[in-house]
Formats: C-alpha cells, sequence, structure tokens
C-alpha cells in the first residue's frame, strides 16, 4: 500500500491530483464510445418509430452511465500508471462487445448468441468492475467506502431487470404487450441506476480535479459532434460510386455548419465558464452535487440531441449524389425531420438548463432558438431535404450569434481568464522541463 495525504492506496495505483487532465488512455477508452454511439445511429435508423427512438434513447443513458464510471475513475485515480490501464482495457473489450449487441439487444433473433442476454452480461461486466474498483480504493477509508457502497447496490438490480427482460419467453404476451413489457424492464433498469444517483445527492461523486471532470466531458461532446460528421458522410450506402454534385456539396456545407454552430454554442464560452464555476466550488458536498448535476446529468441530453441530429442527418449526401433523386431532394420522412430538428432543439434546451444550473443565468437567444426550431418543422416537412437543412442551419445559426451577442461581457471576462490560465500553465510547465529535461 503507498501513501498519499494520509490515504493509504492500494499498490499499483497512483492516485490523481487536483492538477490532473485527460491522459491519452482516456482517449483510447473514448474510441469505444464512438463505435457505440454510431451502432446507436445505426439501429435506430433501421426501426424509424417511437418505440424504436425510445430504445435508442434508453440504450444511450445506459451507455452514458457506463461512460460516467470510466470518467469518474479517471478523476481520481491515473489511469495510464500501474494496473489501472489493464483493467481499463478489460473493461473497454467488455463496452465493445456491448455495443456490438445494440442491434440486437432488443429481440432474440435466430442463429447465435442471445443479443439481450450478452448485452446484460456485459452491462454488469462493465459496471461491476468500476464499482469494485471504487470499493477496493476505498477499502483503507471507512468514510469513503460509506459513501461509495450505495453505488454498488444498483448495478445488480439493473442487471437483473435486463436479464429478465431478455429471458422473458417469447410468447408470454402477444406480440405488442410482450414488446411494451420488454421495455417497461428497461426503463425500470435505467431508473434504477439513474435514480440511485439523484438521491445521493452527490454524495457518491468525488471530484478531485475540476479541470479534469470539465474536460472529459467536453471531449465526449466532441466525439458526438465527430459521430455527426460520420452521419453525414456515410448514409445506407457509399458515394465512391455516384457523381459528385452541387447538392452534394450544399449538403456537406450545411452539416458542417449545423455541427460548427453547436460546436461554438457549447466550446466557445459556456464551456469554459462552467469548468471556473467548478474550481470556484471547493466545498465537497456542493462541488460533487453540481458535477452531478451539470456533468453526468445534464451533459446526457446533450449527447441525445447530438445523437437525434446525426440520425436525422444519415443518407442526406447519398441521397445527394443519387442521380435518380431530385436536385434538392424530396421532403424528410416525419421522423428524420422531427430527429434533424428536435435534435437541434434539445440541445439548445440542454445549454439553457445548463446556463441556469451552473451560473444562474437566463438564455433568452437560446430559448428564442428552440421555439423557433420547433414551429418551423410543419413548414419544413413541405420543403426538399437540402432547404430543410438550410433553414435549419440559418436558424441554429442565427440563434447562437444572438446568444454570443447576449453573452458579450461574460465572454469577454470568461475567455480571459481562461487565456490567463492557459499562459499561466504552459510558463510552469516550460519552466520546469527547462530544469529537469
Amino acid at each position: 500500500m503507498e501513501s498519499t495525504g494520509g490515504v493509504r492506496w492500494p499498490r499499483g495505483i497512483r492516485p490523481s491530483a487536483p492538477g490532473s487532465r485527460t491522459t491519452r488512455l482516456e482517449l483510447f477508452y473514448d474510441l469505444v464510445f464512438v463505435f457505440a454511439f454510431l451502432n446507436v445511429t445505426t439501429a435506430t435508423a433501421g426501426n424509424p418509430t417511437v418505440r424504436g427512438l425510445v430504445q435508442c434513447l434508453v440504450v444511450l443513458a445506459l451507455l452514458w452511465w457506463c461512460w460516467s464510471g470510466f470518467a469518474a475513475l479517471g478523476n481520481v485515480v491515473r489511469t495510464d500508471q500501474g494496473v489501472a490501464p489493464l483493467v481499463g482495457f478489460a473493461a473497454s473489450a467488455a463496452v465493445f462487445v456491448l455495443a456490438l449487441t445494440l442491434p440486437k439487444a432488443f429481440v432474440d433473433r435466430p442463429g447465435g448468441l442471445s443479443g439481450p442476454v450478452v448485452f446484460a452480461l456485459c452491462y454488469f461486466l462493465v459496471r461491476a468492475s468500476e464499482v469494485t474498483i471504487f470499493l477496493w480504493l476505498a477499502r483503507a477509508d471507512r468514510e469513503v467506502r460509506r459513501r461509495t457502497l450505495p453505488f454498488a447496490l444498483p448495478v445488480p438490480v439493473a442487471t437483473a431487470l435486463l436479464l429478465t427482460a431478455a429471458l422473458l419467453p417469447q410468447r408470454l404476451l402477444d406480440g405488442t404487450a410482450e414488446q411494451l413489457f420488454r421495455l417497461a424492464l428497461w426503463l425500470a433498469a435505467l431508473g434504477v441506476e439513474y435514480g440511485a444517483g439523484a438521491a445521493l445527492h452527490g454524495a457518491g461523486w468525488t471530484v478531485l480535479s475540476a479541470g479534469h471532470w470539465a474536460e472529459r466531458h467536453a471531449l465526449i461532446i466532441m466525439v458526438a459532434l465527430g459521430e455527426s460528421i460520420i452521419a453525414l458522410g456515410l448514409g445506407p450506402g457509399t458515394t465512391a460510386g455516384l457523381p459528385l454534385t452541387w447538392p452534394v456539396i450544399i449538403a456537406a456545407v450545411l452539416g458542417v455548419a449545423v455541427v460548427a454552430a453547436l460546436w461554438w454554442a457549447y466550446f466557445d464560452t459556456l464551456a469554459l465558464a462552467m469548468e471556473q464555476a467548478l474550481h470556484r466550488t471547493r466545498e465537497p458536498r456542493a462541488r460533487a452535487a453540481l458535477a452531478r448535476d451539470a456533468y453526468t446529468f445534464l451533459h446526457l441530453p446533450l449527447i441525445a440531441g447530438v445523437i437525434l441530429f446525426a440520425l436525422g442527418l444519415k443518407g442526406l449526401i447519398y441521397e445527394g449524389a443519387d442521380p435518380t433523386t431530385p436536385s434538392w431532394g424530396v421532403p424528410l420522412p416525419g421522423f428524420d425531420l422531427l430527429a434533424l430538428y428536435g435534435g437541434v432543439a434539445l440541445y439548445l434546451v440542454t445549454l439553457i438548463l445548463l446556463g441556469r444550473r451552473v451560473l444562474g443565468a437566463p438564455r433568452w437567444p437560446s430559448a428564442a432558438g428552440a421555439v423557433l426550431l420547433l414551429a418551423l418543422v410543419p413548414v419544413a416537412g413541405r420543403l426538399p431535404e437540402l432547404v430543410a437543412l438550410a433553414v435549419l442551419a440559418v436558424a441554429i445559426v442565427a440563434a447562437v450569434a444572438a446568444q454570443t451577442a447576449v453573452d458579450t461581457p461574460r465572454r469577454r471576462h470568461v475567455r480571459q481568464v481562461a487565456l490567463e490560465e492557459q499562459v499561466a500553465s504552459e510558463t510552469e510547465q516550460t519552466r520546469w522541463r527547462g530544469q529537469h529535461l
């Protein structure tokens, strides 16, 4: 056992520090979630129904809970030192297999292993490994162990619910009732995990490094935005054998414009302001509650909004390149249209909630933008798909520009503080390297 700051750490585990940042190994872990997000979008595109959308959101929420465990672990230990990488690699393999099962997570198809059972078992392996590591780290500290133990209880309960849904006899009920009952069991599992997190009032969140916590969540937003770019470029088929046309170029530019606006809305000022607020919140319980509410809970709908937007984008370029498609495309199906506009609206609404929770400031331009997007859905439903995408791009860019203008005084201060912090950090790193390297 190693001792740091009066706390005895297990051999082979190195504690993190208040100034730690994201490691390259944590970025490697996120590669698995890139694939998982892609599979969520692909599976939902193959089942464009309300039930398919609910299944998509439930699976996404469970994946997010798994990812949050990785983020929390990397905040208290150095994930690239000692035995931590080996544990991380094993958990990543389980997440990858879990992602492979996503298209078959709700229904067991003939041939091969049962997708729902494999999903439930992989989910248990990932969550149990995360909780076990935390309990192992806390075994020498009674108070930390007392706060961590309640997080272990929901794991077997949620897994039991997922396994019950997986093993439910195929013809126990009629088709629709059976599907709804299975979905209800999944929702119950989700409620157990998130309900426990909400009931603990942040007591189980230990945020040692505010910088690491904010950076990890910012990077996973980048992963989701990257997934929307991939969804734009990769449709139901490949464009390699199709001609390059002006509609293809226009669709690409409009899609990137929307993604750029989403990036700006989060990263330009709000992400920096949230990190600074987390740094200033030094009382452990208040910091834990802020980390739970603003990051663990409210970043999930941010991710969901981007995934829905990617779902609506899927296939636009492919259809634009197809010579049999009219020049500006055909009107989008209702499901795709709601995903496209609703996803961006959900993203804006979540930014509003983040501004209220962390900064205590209203974001009226973003609220107006979200209302405008929802009001435009009936109009966009009658437009060719590229025109509908153009309307979306103009609306979101206008909303983000208006929000930036309103935020100008806060933006100037927040970005100046962030720049000063960056320069100070670079100066200290340069000094240290000059002395030791």
